[in-house]
């Protein structure tokens, strides 16, 4: 139990700069990490090959780690003794306030916190009521004691004597119960001596940073503007000092990685911090979903370790539903092209996302700078998209269109070519349909937004072009004469016949709706209407379309009733980003990207 004295005296700027030493050797790992990092392991990659160089890299790689392991720990105990300062210095005041309030009424405060008061008041049978000691209480009776000694003892010092010993009494049991709360934490932030970070120790720092958080959050975590418009929050970090950002990376590296608004640098180191935490935390969890969403990470993770030109940013990474990730090719600040590409049914942060999905966005980003080296790409895993028959309903876009809304003004926020910057949203598949609910989530349309593609797209939500807040020579459609997807009928008009039926079966829950698309092209040629609105591709809409490979049939054409099983994975539907399936598409996309529409090959519409 922390005494009176003890309170009294505590000096609270001493662990104030206790925190302070404990940032600064966190900075200092944190630069010793990056110039290993960014500096000594390109460097000794790029001057020679072989097994030894691969073991230095891999032995600099682990020093790395543990450099980003002092970077998070020391940051942690920065935050801890800082908001241990922060917190103490209220029931300190009160404490302080009381002792001077019973020294100036000659009251006497002993040790144990009860309070002594003199004789006072009117004579009462010749004699003064006579004095007392009192002790405090707090809680629900604090301050209920001096009424009762107001209305009860004829004394008045009584209630004042009282009131001050409820005072020291709260004040001592706000201090213990903080000092409780720190202490639990930073006992947790310790490690033994021959560390090797592995899996199991981030998931150790992931608790220790729970610990942290539960202690210090009501100090630090109310200072991030999590509930500010992205501009707001870019004002916000700017404001602060290179040392203040270090620490929030540091404390709050899932906050500020995934924070639409803050620069890509800062998410991408924070993201970078945060990565092997929430590795450790779904090992941990051992769960079949946390293992497909660690397989994820894992894919990542290698990708982050291998350098890329252009070189990619983390700007995004959660556990939520499905998953979350958000991959970057180029750096989005400082590029004057920005296309940020939503994936559709299926995708979830799993093993095979940073070999498939991650790929489109590395292959637009290298098709667009072959055109306009100042341009970057994204892929936007931020909400949950179908995995099942989810897919014939729009409420997976309409709960993620406000996430990509916000993410998208935080690319213009944070874009450093201002309104002279050219961004483009790009959807596929079922994630065309969470663009177009964005569109129509706010007037004005996606935030930022110039040019919006549409590629293999069962409609998204609106008749027209011009519906979706650019003019209808902005918006884009690439759909693949075999893509069934892009042929969807409209939901009530199912059709298909024994073809249609048989080639659905394949399909599970949503084979019915997909027999009826293979089975619409024997229908009428006039009906423009697809799954989710109208035909993107079709005259009626409006949209400009551009030139695909028409891909793999779904049947095979010698046998018309039987599923071509070479193109299981519906492959005209899957290679509008990929150049060595579909060099004509991803060229017209990169153009588009890149600014250039002038460039594209144009197709006929529907």
């Amino acid at each position: 139990m922390m005494s009176i004295q003890e309170l009294k005296d505590l000096k609270l700027n001493e662990l104030t700069e206790a925190g302070r030493g404990w940032g600064d050797v966190s900075k200092q790992a944190y630069e010793s990490r990056r110039q290993i990092d960014s500096g000594v392991v390109p460097k000794l990659t790029d001057v020679t090959k072989g097994m030894s160089t691969m073991a230095a890299a891999a032995r600099l790689g682990r020093l790395s780690r543990n450099y980003q392991y002092i970077h998070t720990e020391c940051g942690l105990l920065q935050f801890a003794l800082n908001g241990l300062a922060q917190e103490l210095a209220a029931p300190q005041r009160k404490l302080v306030n009381a002792l001077e309030d019973a020294k100036h009424l000659g009251f006497t405060v002993h040790p144990d916190g009860s309070v002594s008061y003199p004789a006072a008041g009117p004579e009462v049978s010749g004699q003064k009521p006579q004095g007392d000691t009192v002790q405090g209480t707090s809680g629900f009776f604090s301050g209920v004691m001096a009424d009762v000694a107001a209305m009860t003892n004829l004394n008045p010092n009584a209630a004042k004597a009282q009131d001050i010993a409820d005072t020291i009494g709260d004040a001592l049991a706000e201090a213990q119960r903080i000092d409780g709360e720190y202490a639990t934490a930073v006992r947790k932030l310790k490690a033994e001596q021959g560390l090797d970070v592995t899996e199991n120790t981030w998931a150790d720092v992931q608790k220790d940073s729970q610990a942290v958080h539960g202690a210090a959050d009501d100090v630090f975590k109310d200072d991030i503007p999590t509930d500010k418009s992205p501009a707001e929050r870019k004002a916000w970090w700017d404001g602060l000092s290179e040392e203040d950002k270090i620490a929030y990376m540091a404390a709050y590296p899932e906050t500020v990685g995934n924070l639409d608004g803050i620069p890509s640098v800062a998410r991408d180191e924070a993201n970078r911090n945060y990565m092997p935490q929430l590795m450790g935390k779904l090992a941990d969890q051992g769960d079949e979903a946390s293992m497909t969403k660690l397989a994820g990470l894992r894919g990542i993770q290698d990708k982050l370790n291998t350098a890329t030109e252009p070189p990619m940013f983390l700007l995004g990474i959660g556990d939520q539903g499905n998953g979350r990730a958000i991959v970057a090719y180029g750096n989005p600040d400082t590029s004057r092209n920005v296309s940020a590409y939503v994936p559709g049914l299926g995708t979830k942060l799993d093993g095979e996302f940073a070999g498939g999905t991650v790929k489109r966005a590395f292959d637009t980003a290298s098709g667009a700078r072959d055109i306009d080296p100042s341009s970057a790409s994204i892929v936007w895993l931020g909400y949950d998209a179908p995995q099942d028959v989810d897919v014939m309903s729009k409420d997976d876009a309409q709960r993620g269109a406000p996430a990509y809304n916000s993410f998208m003004s935080g690319i213009s926020a944070t874009n450093g070519f201002g309104d002279d910057a050219h961004i483009t949203a790009i959807g596929h598949s079922y994630g065309s349909l969470t663009v177009g609910q964005a569109t129509q989530q706010q007037p004005g349309g996606i935030p930022g937004v110039d040019d919006i593609i549409l590629v293999g797209s069962p409609g998204v939500g609106v008749d027209k072009a011009t519906d979706l807040g650019v003019d209808k020579g902005h918006v884009f459609v690439g759909a693949a004469d075999n893509d069934i997807v892009t042929k969807l009928p409209s939901e009530g008009s199912i059709k298909g016949g024994a073809t249609g039926a048989a080639i659905g079966s394949w399909f599970g829950p949503g084979g019915a709706l997909i027999g009826g698309a293979i089975g619409a092209d024997a229908g009428d040629p006039g009906d423009d209407d697809v799954y989710f609105g109208k035909d993107p591709a079709s005259e009626a809409f409006g949209a400009t379309r551009f030139r695909v490979d028409p891909g793999p049939p779904v049947v095979d054409p010698k046998f018309p009733d039987v599923w071509n099983s070479e193109v299981g994975d519906l492959g005209a539907h899957s290679n509008y980003f990929t150049p060595e399936k579909d060099q004509m598409s991803a060229d017209n996309i990169a153009a588009i990207v890149a600014g250039q529409p002038g460039q594209l090959i144009p197709e006929a519409r529907r």
